[in-house]
This record gives C-alpha cells, structure tokens and sequence, in this order.
C-alpha cells in the first residue's frame, strides 16, 4: 500500500505539477508587475495596522484574525520537519528553491485572496463562506472544478490538517518527555474540539492571540543561534547557493531532485496555490478584495522566507543533515548541537504549538469545504469528526497517512491553479481598482498631517 501511495504520490508532484505551481506564480508575477516587491512593506503595514475603511464592512473576523487563522494553517510541522525532509531528500539547494517558491508564491497567494473576497458569499446563518470553489464556480463558471476542489480539501483536511499534525505532537511529547500517546491524543483532542466549536470567531481570536507569540518563540530560539554562532552563517547561506545550482545536484530529473524538493516542501509550507488560506480571507471584513489580498500576501513571506529559513540555515550551519537523520530528529539535534538540550525543547514545542495551530485553521477549511458541498447543516458532524481524528492521529502509525496527505495537496492544487490563471484579468482589474483607491487615501492622509501641523 505504501509503495502504491508513493508512486501515486511521486507522480502527482511531478514535474507537470511543479511547473504549473512555479509557472502560475511566475505568470501572475509579471501580470501584477512584480506587485509583491513593490507593494510588501505596505502589505504588512496593513497587516499589522487596522484600516479604518474595513470597520463597517462585510466580513466575520478582521483582516488581521483572517491572516493569522491562515498562518495558523500554514506555519505548522512543514516548517520544521518538511524543511529537514527537502534538505535531506535535495540537500541544502533545496532551501534557495523554496525561497524562490514563496516570492513567486506571494503573487499565488494574493490572487486566491483577491478573488475570494471578490466572489464570497453569505451563507444562511449570515457568515461568510468563500474560497477557490466559489470562484471557480462565479467566476470561471466551472462548478465541477468547485465540486472537486472542496471534496479534495474536505478530505486532504484530515491528513495535512489533522491527523499528520497530532502524529507528530505524539511522536515529540513522547520522544521528549515520555508523555505516552493516548494523553497527548486526549489533550489535543479536548483543547482543539474547545477551540473549533464556537466557529470562525473563535478560531480567529485564539489564533490572533496565539500565533505570533508561537512564531516569534521559535525564530527567537534560531536568532539566537545565529547571533552565537555568525560566522557559521555566511558559509551556510553561500552553500545553500551553490549547491542549488550544481550540475550534482540537478542531476535527479528533469528539474532537479534539489528544485523538486525545495519546491515540494516550500508548497507544503506556505500552502500558496492549494487554495486553501483563500477560504480564511473570504472571512475578513474589507472593503475591498485588494486590501485583503495585500494582507494574505505577508503571510507567504512570514511562513517561508522567516521560519521556514530558521529552519533551514540552522540545519545548514549544524552540517549533520547526511547522518541519517531526518525530519524532526533533523531538525531537533541540530537545534541542540547549538544550544543543548534548550535547542531540543525549543524544536519540541515548536512542534507542539505549531501542529496546534494547523489543526484548529485547517478545521475551518474543511468544514467550509464539506458546507460547500453538503450545506451547512452538515458543519457540526463534520466538526465531530474532524476531533475524533486528532485522536486516532495521535495514537496510530501514519506513513499511508503521510502520503495520502501530499497526493490530496495536489489534487486541490490543479483546479485551484486552473481558477487562478483563468481569472486573472479580474485580478488584474481588482488590484488597478485598488490601487487608485489606495493611492487617493494616501494623499487624503498627507493632507490631514499637513492640516494638523
């Protein structure tokens, strides 16, 4: 079964699948004219600043919870154990590719966003529902693209959301502090169900409050071993660039094991082109689809190009990625090569805080998935049984799940790719739209300083 599932696997991320991930960020890059370059240092201020216009409008959660239940999603164990699993697989290259992923990604990312605001809807409750399946049936009018995308992400939810997510919690309480599985599988289980019950405005609040402390307790953790080991980090980033473009290391196929698995894993990190943190941004209230869009942007570029590069550098500077270790056990004995058994911990609940945090964000994607297709009346059984698989992840062995998981990634990825390329001259059109607006507010401003002064 594990041999049927990894050739399935291998072949949906191929190289068709990798080209058309890099080759839509790419193409989307230059249609918005390198919009994520020019506009980044904006983006985050609108991240991390709330906009007056956005106050009365449409939205459950603010645009700021909307990021951080979609960085909640997506800063999860693929920072931590996928970025040891590409340098292993693809050696150290493999990091520059997934930085380059995620600028191009970036562009992915607020394209999805954008039209999820602009084609979301009101469902019967009065909340908002949007995502991939609603723009791939208004916009492109494809409904059969719609209903696939969402019985993939109701499904994929369960692997890459949940129950890959508590295996692993399980695995490092267990190999850390000897907490045996069934009590990790109960506390998960309780503190997720807490969470996810009282909807998106729930789910928005604990993660508004949780996740930069998480993220910022665990870059802390990599600074601090930069700052007491520098001049192992010019000779770990100059090996990350040449060993990207060595011809040894593109020797693994038709664009490289290194650029496979650095695109692979960057993906599986950042989430940009799945289509699934879309589905938080429908939720946020804005006036505009660009503002959101700007907004969902930074968190591609917090996920990859800052964690994920902890991460990374770290595990290049500790040179001990040809051992034979992998994964989390990678990443967690070149933590401790620098600080001891503190490096350890802070790996461990690194882990912990970060699987925590997929789970309970990627609960609302696959609810608003399985709504999509069986109304929202079906949202609380579904809930049941999303909890019920914190449970079982925790306490069973989960290779096939593993696997399963990447497969569905994919499989959510094509017609979420297919909507985006389609509709990017609405894209286009939003973002010019957006940009007039944003540009006549920053001269409304100037002229009010200059009143006030």
């Amino acid at each position: 079964m594990e041999e049927v599932i990894g050739f399935i696997s291998d072949i949906v991320w191929g190289p068709p699948m990798l080209i058309l991930i890099v080759g839509a960020g790419l193409y989307l890059t230059l249609r918005l004219g390198f919009l994520q370059f020019r506009t980044l240092p904006y983006a985050l201020k609108l991240a991390f600043s709330p906009a007056r216009q956005d106050k009365e409008s449409k939205g459950d959660i603010s645009h700021y919870q909307a990021l951080t239940t979609a960085m909640a999603a997506t800063i999860g164990t693929g920072n931590i154990v996928g970025v040891a699993t590409a340098v292993v697989l693809g050696g150290p290259g493999a990091v520059l590719w997934m930085w380059v992923t995620a600028l191009l990604g970036m562009a992915t990312k607020y394209s999805e966003a954008i039209l999820a605001v602009k084609y979301r809807e009101v469902n019967s409750k009065g909340e908002i529902s949007g995502g991939p399946m609603y723009y791939l049936e208004k916009g492109l009018k494809a409904k059969w693209l719609g209903v696939l995308f969402a019985i993939f992400g109701s499904c994929a939810a369960f692997g890459i959301g949940n129950m890959v997510q508590s295996n692993s919690v399980s695995k490092a309480m267990s190999d850390s502090f000897n907490v045996p599985s069934w009590v990790t599988g109960i506390l998960l289980t309780f503190l997720v169900g807490l969470v996810i019950l009282g909807g998106i405005k729930s789910i928005g609040r604990v993660t508004s409050f949780f996740v930069p402390i998480m993220a910022a307790f665990y870059v802390l953790g990599g600074i601090i071993i930069m700052i007491l080991n520098f001049d192992l980090v010019p000779q770990a980033v100059g090996l990350i660039f040449n060993d990207a473009f060595t011809g040894s290391a593109l020797g693994g196929g038709i664009l490289g094991t290194v650029i496979r698995y650095g695109v692979a894993r960057g993906v599986f990190s950042n989430e940009a082109g799945l289509g699934s943190a879309p589905i938080a941004a429908a939720a946020a209230k804005t006036d505009l689809p660009g503002r959101q869009a700007l907004v969902s942007m930074t968190q591609v570029f917090i996920d990859t190009i800052i964690v994920c590069s902890i991460t990374g550098i770290t595990i290049v500077m500790a040179d001990m990625y040809g051992g034979g270790l992998e994964g989390g056990d990678l990443t967690t004995a070149s933590f401790s090569a620098f600080l001891g058994s503190t490096g350890g911990y802070i790996v461990t609940i690194g882990i912990v805080l970060f699987a925590f945090s997929t789970l309970v964000g990627w609960s609302y994607y696959g609810e608003k998935c399985f709504a999509y297709l069986f109304s929202d009346k079906a949202i609380p059984y579904y809930r049941i049984v999303f909890v019920a698989a914190v449970m079982y992840g925790a306490m069973e062995e989960l290779s096939v799940v593993f696997g399963i998981s990447d497969i569905m990634n994919a499989l959510m990825a094509a017609p979420n790719l297919i909507g985006l390329i389609g509709l990017s001259g609405v894209v286009v059109y939003e973002t010019k739209r957006f940009l007039k607006v944003a540009k006549e507010e920053k001269l409304q401003d100037k002229e009010r300083k200059a009143r006030v002064g």
